[in-house]
């Protein structure tokens, strides 16, 4: 039997330069969805809290590495990366306003207060992918969680991060010795070779399992230096 409390709650819906985004609640769980396509929510948090642990063991033991959070989402990469003291800057780069909001003074709130209120947390409101290509900032550790993988990507523009132009930003943005950590919804030994081609080492992937279907994914690399 179908009841209220299985029907999806629309807290807010916006439309921003790159289409709709939309903040629900489903029972107690609260999901953000972009142009009709399921992003995340606040059920488990397991991947995206691999994403940055994985990303700080890969670096090379360097004291406060400063990291770059490419989306913010619901934000289990962000409180968890400001509940590490290890951790030097942590920037978080989200394009969507709605996203930030939702977090500043929205429902999202109660996950990451804390962290924004941290003194490394700063929120930069861009296109991770313009960003890497213009910004003169370096980082220790790039995290990226902007798409649900190389393959699967939230927009058309996205899907050149991925290639040789995109990693060549990535890996601009990168001090040597730094670590790339791309999240996605399934392993690409595709995706690992494009990694490789574009001069990064110690590429590795790392599978999260999940209840049904392929695992979820941390792949890494690390830039030479």
């Amino acid at each position: 039997m179908t009841t209220g409390y299985d029907i999806p709650e629309v807290l807010d819906r916006r439309e921003g330069p790159y289409g709709e985004v939309v903040l629900r609640r489903h029972g107690a769980l609260l999901q953000i969805i972009a142009n009709g396509c399921f992003l995340m929510d606040t059920s488990d948090g397991r991947s995206e809290r691999l994403l940055v642990d994985a990303a700080y063991e890969a670096l090379d033991g360097r004291a406060e590495p400063d990291v770059l959070i490419g989306g913010l989402g619901v934000g289990f990469s962000l409180a968890h990366a400001a509940a590490d003291p290890r951790w030097g800057r942590i920037s978080v780069i989200e394009r969507e306003s709605a996203v930030i909001g939702w977090h500043r003074e929205g429902p999202l709130s109660e996950l990451t207060a804390v962290a924004l209120a941290d003194p490394r947390t700063r929120i930069l409101e861009s296109d991770l992918v313009a960003y890497v290509n213009e910004t003169s900032d370096t980082f220790d550790a790039l995290c990226l969680d902007i798409d649900n993988g190389p393959g699967w990507t939230v927009t058309e523009g996205n899907g050149g991060l991925y290639g040789p132009a995109g990693l060549a930003g990535c890996a601009r943005v990168l001090r040597p010795g730094g670590v790339l950590a791309v999240w996605s919804a399934q392993p690409s030994p595709e995706f690992e070779g494009s990694l490789r081609n574009a001069g990064f080492q110690q590429v590795r992937t790392e599978e999260i399992p999940v209840a049904r279907g392929v695992p979820d994914a941390v792949h890494l690399a690390v830039r030479p230096g």
